[in-house]
């Protein structure tokens, strides 16, 4: 089989594609002929050796945990029924970018009826994520919402909960083309965050009184940004990076406004969490309460121009890798 492996840190182009043997499952374990690979960016920032503070790992190794296909064969103790069956995981114990995926059959979930393998596997990650700063930071009808990276894979998921919730969505994002998308999804306004003076249009939409919750998927200088739009009493949660690393707010600040702070260490689920809440997000999506974004697919042997793709921040939505 073809799996892609990174040999070294670097740029896209240590994504080396290699033939291995086929994986053969354990006990407990299933086989999966992947049909689709989620990517993420954070995957980019550990194949480069810049997110080792957060995501340990040491070349060589193969990326990614989320992947979407049918289960080829299961391991010892592992009922035969399981085999042939759609489902999607983001616990693979050998790496995800490949075209055999292994994992334990206690962290993959059936793809409900209604639901394509490319759509389960853009919501392996994301939609998880999404789901878990969703629901402790539930926006009340109303209020003001601002997103950055709104047209990233995480945030047209983040865009259509809150206004579904009732609230008035601002997004931000760069260019026309993710600017149409975002209000296409929903959202009340969308602003270019790379464009000077975005603050000042968000704090106009909401009559100059700020936001009353931020979802921060940018970091760096649009997280600052963002940060300083919020109420007072407002609550902000920084949980992407593309922008330059994550924004952390000063405590002592955000303590003064009554600012409550979550950051991406909220986000760390126990195994057994992640795959409940995966389970929860597919249902959710087969029933019509969102649908992912996919706006790019690659050749699983393309991954580093998947990679520089994500990285250059020029796709809609979600990107995947087909084995």
């Amino acid at each position: 089989m073809q799996e892609i492996r990174v040999a070294e840190f670097g740029g896209p182009e240590v994504l080396v594609p290699t033939e291995a043997p086929d994986p053969v499952p354990g006990p407990g374990q299933v086989v999966i002929a992947a049909a689709a690979v989620d990517t993420i960016f954070v995957e980019a920032q550990i194949r480069s050796g810049a997110a080792r503070e957060w995501f340990p790992a040491d070349p060589p190794f193969v990326p990614g945990g989320g992947v979407a296909g049918h289960i080829a064969a299961t391991g010892p103790g592992v009922d035969p029924s399981w085999r042939g069956r759609p489902v999607v995981t983001v616990a693979v114990t050998n790496g995800a970018y490949t075209q055999r995926a292994v994992a334990a059959v206690e962290d993959v979930v059936p793809v409900p009826d209604g639901l394509g393998l490319r759509e389960a596997a853009a919501l392996a990650h994301d939609g998880v994520t999404a789901m878990s700063l969703f629901e402790p930071m539930r926006p009340r009808p109303g209020t003001w919402v601002l997103i950055t990276a709104a047209a990233g894979g995480m945030g047209v998921l983040l865009v259509q909960l809150a206004r579904a919730a009732g609230a008035r969505v601002i997004g931000a994002a760069r260019g026309a083309r993710k600017l149409t998308l975002v209000r296409d999804l929903g959202a009340e306004a969308a602003v270019d965050y790379t464009l000077p003076g975005w603050a000042d249009q968000v704090r106009a939409r909401t009559g100059d009184q700020g936001v009353d919750l931020v979802w921060d998927g940018a970091g760096g200088e649009a997280g600052s940004a963002a940060f300083g739009l919020v109420a007072d009493g407002g609550r902000f949660s920084a949980h992407g990076a593309p922008g330059g690393g994550f924004f952390a707010p000063d405590p002592a600040e955000a303590a003064r406004r009554g600012i409550e702070l979550r950051g991406i260490e909220h986000l760390q689920l126990p195994p057994a969490e992640r795959t409940r809440q995966l389970a929860r997000v597919v249902e959710a999506a087969a029933a019509g309460r969102f649908r992912p974004v996919i706006g790019r697919t690659f050749p699983l042997a393309d991954a580093a121009a998947a990679h520089s793709a994500i990285e250059r921040r020029d796709t809609l939505g979600k990107t995947l890798l087909l084995p």
